[in-house]
């Protein structure tokens, strides 16, 4: 692969993945300039939170392991330096590395602008080039052609055939659908309720939605502004965000657990 600019290639391991809050625990780079040269950048982060089970779980970085690392202050200038113009490229950089790295860079009272170069997104690419709807899901998971698409029966029973065979590949010999709920989305999630209105960070409750929309906790909102959540009530909010609120303005609110 030839470049005519200087490309790095990043990826970020964080402590979750809300962009306005979560934290650094790893940065990689490798830059590979025009005459061949390559070069890399590579550091665990000390985030100054604990680091989710989840999230040790998945990256195999633990709380034990940045203890006595840099944090991200400590390296921020040698991170923008090594970027320098580079052009970028990674796996869902645009929506998620890039904005996250933007915010910690600016926490620290630094800036780096990510506009007026290239970004090359593989994820954006992959998914673009290789569709993700039914008709491809029916000829991956069963081989088979699906005709006459977008007719609602066809579709149901192409969907079943889908399952079946996801609960063959992945119940490794339990034929239970169950098997497949492994892979909810919410699995490992710090959503606190099934609307994703309220959101876990480090160990506090905030909300998502509104003028206070992941800058104040709950309780915090109760102690500042308790008519906010007063309207949340008289508001068309579902049964489940109504008795959150309702309760934290009684003072009893969720706890979290690990």
């Amino acid at each position: 692969m030839k470049v005519k600019s200087p490309l790095i290639i990043l990826d970020l391991e964080t402590t979750g993945t809300w962009i306005e809050k979560d934290k650094i625990i790893e940065i990689a780079m490798i830059k590979f300039n025009p005459n061949g040269e390559k070069l890399n950048f590579h550091s665990l982060v000390n985030p100054s939170i604990p680091i989710p089970p989840f999230v040790t779980e998945l990256t195999g970085i633990s709380d034990e392991n940045v203890k006595d690392v840099p944090c991200f202050k400590d390296i921020c200038n040698d991170v923008i330096n090594f970027i320098g113009s580079s052009d970028l490229a990674g796996f869902n950089i645009e929506r998620f590395d890039l904005p996250l790295l933007e915010r910690e860079i600016q926490e620290v009272g630094l800036n780096i602008d990510f506009k007026n170069r290239k970004i090359f997104d593989a994820q954006k690419v992959y998914h673009i080039n290789e569709k993700r709807d039914l008709t491809s899901a029916y000829k991956f998971y069963c081989n088979k052609t699906l005709t006459n698409a977008h007719s609602a029966l066809n579709d149901v029973e192409a969907t079943y055939e889908i399952l079946l065979s996801q609960v063959e590949k992945y119940g490794k010999g339990n034929n239970s659908i169950e098997v497949l709920e492994q892979f909810s989305h919410d699995k490992g999630s710090d959503y606190y309720d099934s609307e994703g209105k309220f959101r876990w960070w480090n160990k506090e409750l905030y909300l998502t939605f509104g003028k206070y929309s992941k800058k104040l906790t709950l309780q915090q909102i109760v102690k500042q502004d308790p008519g906010y959540l007063e309207w949340v009530l008289k508001s068309e909010f579902s049964d489940e965000v109504k008795t959150i609120t309702r309760n934290a303005l009684s003072g009893k609110f969720p706890t979290f657990e690990e």
